[in-house]
């Protein structure tokens, strides 16, 4: 029979450009019960947090913000042209500004922080569940922990002032008998001691308990963060946005594990900006105010000026009337004049709020030209009126013009004062903040289970697929035949075995693991096993001797585990089988069979014992063993020497078939000098473990020593989803090698 050629790897590239789904597919079915652990596993996790996280509970408050009303000299009219943004974006940078919410920390202590010290993951679920039937009372420590809090503690600190190296560092007051405590540094190191309601100041240290109930030895991890901080802190949680496009509402929300503080926080907040608000309104009302009341004396003076000229011209005339054309004319002039005086007062009011190149000034501006243009095509036309009209008509028009302007100073001066006074802005609070006891904003327990299970699944799910992408060993036996090397034989996987073998690692290996031929002969295993003897019987035909070889390319590929129970198979045949353990180094076929390792074949070389004595005979009709004897210390030059020939000779004139168990090829040079003298030579590989490229490379270095490799044996063999739904789909099958004359 003459040997397939070597494939070489690259005829294999074709093969690996594509991604089989169905094979990874296979695999996820594969790793079934895995997955499905880690999922549960993280889903289990997932619960224990929603049922134990604190909850987090929602402070809700409305805010309404009504368009601004005019200005009392009339801005708002001239702005509104400029078509202004709503007002709620402002008003929400109010809101959420840091005078506002740091008075807010300043007025509630909201830069002191408490905690009770619970116990590690189930102290706040405990404490929550604690109901106090009486008014105060404390749980009772579990266990004699009486540092951990259990449930109706209580600790109110009316005031406390640390030196600056302890802002923000968590400092432990440590509660004692009949109200009394101790505030420990972030060193337990003792700062002070008091009593509750007494102001302490010692070690720059300004402390006032207001309240204190829990039990003795029970401790609190007390904060003093630096104002700003806690301002941003702030600034950050509260959650402030317009409902509705320009609909001038807005809401506030604020979260807090305590949903009496984020009520109480909340609700000062709103307090504070309304307030603001009314002050801000207040303070424009008093200002605008002021500047009429400096203009009225003027204004005045004017009026009078102007009513005493009419007066003193219609005398000089004896009180000429003026003509129905004039009277328009002059109702067109009054309304203009009184236009542009107001607007000339509120261009005065403007320049000490604002430059010439503000978008509202440079409106008022071209109101005020326009107006202007009118007034200036208005003189043209009385003009043409008699001089005595002319004369009549303005100085009517002086004394209206001055009555009107006079008079509507009055009235928006008066209405500034009660503005002022009645201290009424354009913001008010509809609803003060609450919140929902039932339903808690955070943990979302069916969001946080459901991402726990997702998490776990796709964890579980990349390990198998990144373990898979790692392994690259054979996992059919098509493969390894692309080689160029025929596989005689696929051995399935015997969970026996592993049971047994499990049990001699746990008895350190003291224990004798029963041969499975001899225990299970119905295995899958072995049955695999004799269609191999089946194999060899016409690939050893033409063999030069009886000899059969069994190396493999790299340990653990369970080639003594083949050799034993071949070896007891064909033994049970009829056939004398002598089994010898060549591996000098690590053998441990005597393990097998129950043997002692002395007297072995490195003992039989070095002549220190006959073959007599180095014969073991088995409880296996037929079957003779040779153990590996005592460990050499040159086993290769042992199998280079000449006696190990005539040992050979010897015994393949005694037996019908030699079983040699050599070290893996790849490892030692053993392999190739038993291989030399031995008629059939064959490896074994295992499922996932022997990469292609390993079982090539050994093809070669049996190549390279002259060595004529027969073939494989496809060791460990599992079925796998993975290949029923892949490419080159097989189960439990048996290859048996037909030589080129069958």
């Amino acid at each position: 029979m003459q040997q397939a050629p070597v494939t070489k790897s690259h005829d294999r590239e074709d093969d690996n450009d594509e991604i089989d789904l169905m094979g990874l597919l296979g695999t996820l079915i594969d790793h079934k019960w895995l997955i499905a652990g880690v999922t549960g596993v993280f889903m289990a996790a997932g619960v224990a947090y929603a049922l134990l996280a604190t909850p987090v509970y929602q402070a809700n408050a409305l805010i309404q913000v009504e368009p601004k009303k005019n200005d009392p000299l009339g801005f708002s009219d001239v702005s509104s042209l400029l078509g202004k943004e709503s007002p709620s974006a402002t008003e929400i940078e109010l809101i959420k500004s840091r005078k506002n919410i740091g008075t807010a920390v300043d007025n509630l202590k909201l830069d002191i922080t408490v905690e009770p010290n619970r116990f590690p993951l189930i102290g706040e679920f405990v404490a929550r569940r604690f109901k106090p039937e009486v008014e105060g009372e404390v749980a009772s420590p579990l266990l004699g922990m009486n540092s951990y809090a259990w449930g109706g503690e209580e600790l109110k600190l009316a005031q406390l002032e640390v030196p600056r190296d302890l802002l923000g560092k968590p400092l432990t007051l440590v509660t004692g008998d009949s109200e009394t405590f101790t505030l420990l540094d972030n060193d337990d190191n003792p700062l002070v001691e008091g009593k509750v309601g007494e102001d302490i100041n010692e070690h720059g240290v300004k402390l006032q308990v207001e309240a204190l109930s829990a039990n003795p030895g029970t401790k609190f991890t007390v904060v003093r963060t630096p104002r700003l901080n806690t301002v941003m802190n702030y600034q950050k949680a509260l959650d402030v946005a317009e409902r509705g496009k320009d609909s001038g509402m807005i809401g506030l929300a604020l979260e807090d594990k305590d949903p009496a503080v984020a009520i109480q926080t909340l609700n000062e907040i709103a307090r504070l900006y309304v307030q603001q608000n009314v002050e801000r309104t207040s303070a424009e009302a008093a200002q605008s105010l002021g500047f009429l009341r400096d203009q009225l004396p003027q204004v005045r003076k004017d009026l009078e000026k102007a009513e005493n000229a009419l007066n003193a011209f219609q005398i000089r005339s004896k009180s000429i009337d003026i003509s129905l054309e004039a009277k328009a004319i002059l109702d067109q002039i009054v309304a203009l004049d009184t236009s542009i005086s107001t607007l000339k007062l509120q261009k005065a009011e403007m320049d000490r709020k604002f430059t010439p190149q503000h978008p509202a000034y440079r409106a008022l501006m071209g109101q005020l030209a326009e107006l202007t243009a009118k007034q200036n095509r208005l003189a043209k036309q009385v003009e043409g009126l008699p001089t005595t009209q002319q004369e009549v008509l303005s100085l009517t028009r002086d004394l209206k013009v001055s009555t009107e302007i006079y008079t509507q100073l009055l009235n928006k001066s008066q209405e500034l004062d009660v503005m002022r006074a009645g201290a009424v802005g354009n913001v008010r609070l509809i609803d003060t903040a609450d919140v929902d006891m039932q339903s808690p904003v955070k943990p979302r327990k069916t969001l946080i289970v459901l991402i726990a299970t997702m998490l776990g699944a796709c964890l579980a799910i990349g390990y198998v697929l990144f373990r898979k992408a790692l392994n690259r060993g054979v996992e059919n036996p098509d493969d390894i035949e692309k080689l160029g090397l025929p596989v005689y034989a696929s051995i399935p996987f015997s969970s026996l075995q592993k049971v047994e073998d499990d049990k001699s690692t746990k008895g350190r290996g003291t224990r004798v693991t029963p041969l499975l031929a001899s225990s299970h002969p119905t295995d899958l295993a072995i049955e695999g096993l004799r269609s191999l003897r089946t194999s060899l019987h016409f690939a050893m035909l033409e063999a030069e001797n009886n000899r059969l070889m069994i190396s493999g390319p790299s340990p653990k590929v369970g080639k003594s585990f083949v050799s034993s129970n071949l070896a007891a198979v064909i033994a049970q045949s009829g056939q004398r089988v002598l089994l010898v353990d060549v591996d000098m180094r690590k053998g441990y076929i005597h393990k097998m069979f129950g043997f002692e390792v002395e007297n072995g074949l490195s003992d039989l070389l070095a002549k220190r014992c006959d073959l007599a004595t180095a014969t073991q005979h088995t409880d296996v009709e037929n079957l003779h063993v040779i153990t590996r004897g005592q460990i050499p210390p040159n086993p290769s030059e042992l199998l280079m020497n000449k006696n190990f020939t005539e040992f050979l000779d010897l015994v393949s004139a005694t037996y019908d078939l030699v079983i040699l168990d050599t070290p893996p090829f790849l490892a030692v040079a053993d392999a190739a000098i038993v291989g030399r003298q031995s008629g059939t030579n064959l490896i074994v590989t295992r499922f996932e473990l022997n990469p292609a490229r390993e079982v090539e490379l050994t093809m070669r270095r049996f190549a390279q020593s002259g060595i004529d490799l027969k073939g494989a044996i496809f060791n460990g063999v599992e079925k796998r989803a993975s290949a029923k739904y892949g490419y080159g789909a097989y189960g439990y099958y048996n290859y048996e090698y037909k030589s080129d004359n069958t």
